[in-house]
């Protein structure tokens, strides 16, 4: 895909220029009219206005790419942006009811689909390995439910920075960890509780297998393609400078069809999509392993069923921060589109949701969970931070609806198909999937 866009990307940028030369020619490199303050000129910034200069408007999923995993300059790859102090806080770090109950969703999935000896926990998009802590400590506690399943953890980072803290997190490092650079595994070791743990830099690399896979708050993070409807057609938004400020980026619509018009559905009713084609490529892969091997996807995110038009934004110390306003400091990032996920799923998965957290929550047993916890607690500070943790988690108007659970699980798990069972394996129950139906353990 994106030999497609690099090359598509050049024929645009000749149609681009004998269309509408004023946007893209002129030296834009002296100062700017507004303050420095107000408009600063960060290193990302530099080399995006270098690479508009040189082949013309960039799509806004390059613009994406470039600012968050940039090698060199990208926001991901060297910045810890998570946490009060950085510039935003995901559920792990809210409360760690909210990863225990995900690790029970787990175990439950891994119970209904006949209790396989082995498993791998796959999870995208670690963050600082707060959820992945508290999944393992509930695995921990359900030690004898899971005390004849051999459990490996695998983690797909590309950030360094991050990784180093998931490391510290989940091994403490008692056994040191092996590092190599030039391998698919790019860093392996133990976790505090035994449990053997890798990295890697793509989901291709993890190995295939029985395998259950997690994915919080990374699709968001993914690149859009933004498109518009015109008279024209639709035409895609791109990233320009802007040739009235110098040192400022602007968004312009492309003069004419690019490639990734192809993503948009023939039937589409919006005047605006945002649609993100990696989003497809990793569901389509994860459709194919838990097809040919079993298991679970679990995604929570933003997200919407295919509703929403125009949904891109940027956060900075925990508030919405111009997109376009020094590129490389800022989190960017897009609603999932869930109904696309589901079509790149093309049938080979069953798909359940999406549902609100606030519902998925409540059916894993949340308030039960948080009852446990207060009543074991005397301390008036951490019953505050139940308390304040839960109405965060649930309460609408904060993240109760605006994100949603989605599931990928074989056919065969929701009507008890005739897959071949491996002699190690009960037969798959047709009962009802935890979060999507209230959890009932056998």
């Amino acid at each position: 895909m994106s030999v497609l866009w690099r090359s598509g990307a050049g024929r645009l940028c000749a149609a681009a220029r004998s269309a509408i030369p004023c946007i893209w020619r002129g030296n834009y490199f002296s100062s700017g009219n507004e303050p420095a303050e107000h408009n600063p000129v960060t290193p990302m910034l530099r080399h995006l206005m270098y690479k508009i200069k040189s082949t013309g408007p960039i799509t806004v999923a390059e613009y994406m790419k470039e600012v968050l995993t940039n090698p060199a300059k990208g926001y991901y790859v060297y910045r810890d942006m998570l946490g009060e102090k950085g510039d935003f806080i995901t559920s792990p770090e809210i409360s760690q009811i909210f990863g225990e109950l995900l690790g029970i969703w787990f175990v439950s999935e891994w119970m209904a689909a006949g209790k396989n000896t082995a498993f791998q926990l796959v999870e995208l998009g670690p963050g600082r390995g707060s959820l992945m802590e508290d999944i393992l400590r509930v695995f921990s506690q359900l030690g004898s439910v899971l005390k004849n399943c051999d459990i490996s953890i695998h983690l797909v980072e590309v950030s360094q920075k991050l990784s180093e803290t998931q490391a510290l997190t989940l091994t403490e490092e008692k056994i040191p960890l092996e590092r190599d650079a030039g391998s698919p595994v790019y860093m392996k070791g133990v976790t505090k509780s035994g449990i053997p743990i890798s990295w890697y830099q793509d989901l291709q690399d993890v190995p295939k297998g029985y395998s259950f896979y997690l994915a919080h708050e990374f699709f968001d993070v993914l690149p859009v393609h933004k498109f518009q409807k015109t008279p024209q057609g639709w035409r895609e938004v791109l990233v320009d400078i802007d040739p009235q400020v110098s040192d400022k980026l602007r968004f312009v619509l492309a003069p004419c069809a690019t490639p990734a018009e192809a993503f948009i559905q023939h039937e589409e009713t919006r005047d605006h999509v945002e649609v993100c084609p990696e989003a497809g490529v990793i569901i389509q892969e994860l459709s194919q392993r838990i097809e040919l091997t079993g298991g679970a996807a679990l995604i929570a995110d933003y997200g919407h069923d295919g509703t929403k038009t125009d949904t891109f934004r940027g956060f900075c110390g925990h508030k919405l921060h111009d997109v376009l306003l020094a590129p490389g400091t800022a989190d960017l990032t897009a609603d999932v589109d869930f109904s696309y996920l589901r079509r790149m799923a093309q049938g080979k998965v069953a798909s359940l949701g999406p549902v609100t957290q606030q519902t998925f929550l409540r059916n894993m047993g949340i308030d039960v969970r948080l009852k446990i916890l207060l009543d074991k607690s005397d301390e008036p500070s951490v019953r505050q931070q139940l308390l304040q943790g839960y109405t965060m988690l649930m309460n609408p108007e904060k993240m109760g609806e605006r994100f949603h659970f989605f599931a990928l699980l074989p056919h065969q798990r929701l009507h008890g198909g005739s897959r071949q069972l491996k002699s190690c394996q009960s037969k798959p129950s047709a009962a009802p999937v935890a979060g999507f139906g209230e959890l009932a353990w056998r």
